[in-house]
C-alpha cells in the first residue's frame, strides 16, 4: 500500500493489544467519547471476527469483504450505505472483515477499506478515525493500519502475557515508523486493579500510561447488552469510567510528543517481568 493512501486531515489512531484484552470495548467507548466532544468519528474494525462495532450498531454488520464479493470486487458499484453504518452517538462504523481462516492477507482488506473511504470522500467529513486491530498479530498484513495512523495506542492488562505482547507490538510500530509517520501514542491499562507492572515497564521503555480502566462487572455486562459504557446508567463506578474515557479522548485529540519507545528483546523482557 502506498503512503499516499494516508487519511489526510482526520486524526487517525490505531488501537492494538493482546487478543481478548478489550480493544473493541476500548475503541467503541473512545469513539463515543470523541463524538460527545463534537467530533465526527469513524471506527474501522480490522478483525475477521467483525465484532468491533456491535456495541455501537447493536448487531454484526456486513463487512467490506462481504459487500465487495457481491459485486465481484468492482468497488465502483458500491454505495456508502452498503458498507458504512451509523451507530450510537452518530459514530460511523465499518467492519473490514477478512479472508477465510488460513488464507489471504488482512493487510489487503485494510487497503481496500481505505481505498473505499477515499473513493467515496468519507474522510473529508471525518475528524477522527479509529482502527481497531486484530490482537496478537504483528505480521505485515495486520500491521497495515500503522501505515495510515498518526498514533498507535496499546491496550494492556497488568500481567505478564499482556505486557509481553505489548512489547512486541511496540517493536512493530517502531519498525513501521522508519517509513511512515506513525508513532506510539501511549498505553491504556485495562481490566486491572493496579498498574504497577505496566508502569514499571513504561519507565524502562519510554512509554506513558494515558488511562486506567478497572475490571468492572459493568464493563462485562455492557458487552452482553450490546451497549457502550455511556448507555449503562449512572452508577458511580460507571460515571467514573465515562469520565476516564472523556479524559482519554481529550488527551488524544490534544496530541502530544511522540513517544520514542525502546522495546526489549524477548529474552530481556522475559527476565524483566519475572519475579519470585
Amino acid at each position: 500500500m502506498d503512503q499516499l493512501m494516508g487519511c489526510e486531515s482526520a486524526k487517525v489512531f490505531a488501537v492494538y493489544g493482546k487478543g481478548g484484552i478489550g480493544k473493541s470495548t476500548t475503541s467503541s467507548n473512545l469513539s463515543v467519547a470523541f463524538s460527545r466532544m463534537g467530533k465526527r468519528v469513524l471506527q474501522i474494525g480490522c478483525d475477521p471476527k467483525h465484532d468491533s462495532t456491535f456495541t455501537l450498531t447493536k448487531k454484526l454488520m456486513p463487512t467490506v469483504i462481504d459487500v465487495l464479493e457481491t459485486v465481484n470486487f468492482h468497488s465502483e458499484e458500491l454505495r456508502v450505505e452498503d458498507f458504512c453504518f451509523e451507530g450510537y452517538a452518530g459514530v460511523m462504523c465499518i467492519e473490514a472483515g477478512g479472508p477465510p481462516a488460513g488464507t489471504g492477507c488482512g493487510g489487503y482488506v485494510v487497503g481496500q477499506t481505505v481505498k473505499l473511504l477515499k473513493e467515496h470522500h468519507l474522510l473529508e467529513d471525518t475528524d477522527v478515525v479509529i482502527f481497531d486491530v486484530l490482537g496478537d498479530v504483528v505480521c505485515g498484513g495486520f500491521a497495515a493500519p500503522l501505515q495510515h495512523a498518526e498514533r498507535a495506542v496499546i491496550v494492556t492488562a497488568n500481567d505478564f502475557d499482556s505486557i509481553f505482547a505489548m512489547n512486541r507490538i511496540v517493536a512493530a510500530i517502531k519498525a513501521k515508523s522508519k517509513n511512515y509517520e506513525v508513532r506510539v501514542g501511549g498505553v491504556i491499562a485495562n481490566r486491572s486493579a493496579g498498574t504497577d507492572e505496566i508502569d514499571r515497564f513504561n519507565a524502562a521503555t519510554g512509554l506513558k500510561r494515558l488511562a486506567h480502566f478497572p475490571d468492572l462487572d459493568a464493563i462485562r455486562r455492557s458487552r452482553l447488552k450490546k451497549a457502550t459504557l455511556f448507555e449503562m446508567g449512572d452508577a458511580p463506578e460507571v460515571l467514573a469510567v465515562q469520565r476516564e474515557y472523556m479524559n482519554l479522548a481529550e488527551q488524544m485529540w490534544a496530541g502530544g510528543p511522540a513517544l520514542e519507545a525502546r522495546p526489549m528483546k524477548d529474552r530481556e523482557i522475559f527476565d524483566f517481568l519475572g519475579y519470585e
